[in-house]
């Protein structure tokens, strides 16, 4: 019984938001463990992380749970079955995996698996990313062990007792800047030229190439005076690349994914991004002058708390998402241009980074297994 493996399910998905929070800890598990840990992973059927855990060696298992509609849709009425048989079906993958403890990373499978594990008196973690927790988190915070949280004042939302600051955890070391040359190099840009960054994530944003769009129209034909990384998202590819033919794109680059972050935060002076969880946390390990631009269709209006929980601060600068695509890029130009301002605005995000997350919350993890 001594040399059993520890058993640990992790459940969070539908986002590489929530998937690779969670592969971080999967892998500080293993390392704290020297492998005498078996993870199984619990996601949403048809969500990405069906995809994604796999092709990094993981088992995973899918749940028919999804998502309340914002609209009205008849797939709203059959919610309420499908979140009873994703319960049944947690309920029955916890017993046949015999789980020591679950942790929740969010997205649409981590709230039954965690529903379903505190009925059967399996020890849970909740890794609460956001600075405005949601409705589902803050109920099952209430007989979660443990609540691991990435910006103060959570007791707000959860039972003081149980909160653990450990920041969010991330994959790769964005902390260890790449040489600027080299990192400008790889996107084909000059050095000793102001760098912008305008990132939306993996399917891209439709105001920030807006944005986009707004500002090369006004130069009129002229190159810019700034260079730039305009990563479209794959969604809106075909879209900016039909927009720029034609148009002068010197010093301008353009793609639908960024291959290497690291590079691009390197080489980037200001960043024009999204606030969601993982880019607020990695922007701040990079130490980044950043501009949010809030996205406002998420729940709980939370990417706007997480942008205003720095710019607060004077640790980012926000510009809200209805006025981005005529102010978002002219701002980031003049803050190229006020070295003491984006000194001071690097200085103050670093306070916010949490290099040791990912070992945190596995250390967390841990714990409520050796505790009786």
């Amino acid at each position: 019984m001594e040399d059993r493996k520890l058993k640990i399910i992790l459940s969070g998905g539908g986002t590489g938001g929530h998937i690779y929070p969670a592969v971080a800890v999967a892998e500080a598990l293993k390392h704290k463990t020297d492998g005498t840990v078996e993870i199984l992973f619990v996601g949403a059927l048809g969500k990405m992380e069906m995809e994604k855990l796999p092709a990094l060696g993981y088992r995973v298992v899918g749940l028919p749970v999804a998502g309340l509609q914002r609209k009205v849709s008849l797939q709203n009425l059959a919610l309420p079955f499908k979140v009873m048989k994703s319960i049944r079906e947690a309920r029955r993958t916890i017993r046949e995996f015999g789980a020591d403890a679950v942790a929740g990373f969010g997205g649409y499978a981590s709230a039954p698996v965690l529903w379903a594990a505190q009925r059967m008196g399996i020890p849970t973690l909740i890794q609460e990313q956001n600075s405005f927790a949601g409705v589902t988190n803050k109920i099952l915070g209430r007989k979660a062990k443990k609540i691991c949280v990435a910006y103060d004042g959570m007791e707000r939302f959860f039972p003081a007792d149980k909160i653990v600051f450990t920041g969010n955890p991330l994959r790769g070391n964005f902390a260890e800047a790449a040489p600027v040359d080299k990192a400008r190099n790889h996107f084909g840009l000059k050095n000793g030229m102001p760098t912008l960054l305008i990132v939306g994530g993996s399917l891209g944003t439709r105001t920030l190439n807006e944005a986009m769009k707004h500002y090369v129209t006004s130069l009129e034909g002229r190159p810019s005076p700034v260079q730039i990384i305009w990563q479209t998202g794959k969604y809106y590819e075909k879209e900016m690349n039909a927009f720029m033919e034609g148009r002068n794109a010197e010093g301008i680059w353009r793609g639908a994914f960024i291959d290497r972050m690291d590079y691009a935060y390197s080489a980037a002076d200001v960043v024009i991004s999204r606030s969601g969880a993982g880019s607020v946390s990695e922007l701040s390990l990079a130490g980044k002058a950043v501009i949010f631009v809030p996205s406002p269709n998420v729940a709980e209006d939370h990417q706007t708390k997480n942008a205003k929980a720095l710019s607060d601060k004077g640790a980012a600068m926000l510009v809200p998402d209805d006025r981005a695509v005529a102010e978002a890029i002219p701002t980031a130009v003049e803050l190229l241009g006020d070295e003491s301002r984006r000194r001071s605005l690097e200085t103050e995000i670093r306070k916010f980074a949490t290099p040791r997350a990912a070992a945190d919350v596995a250390d967390e993890i841990l714990r409520l297994i050796q505790k009786p």
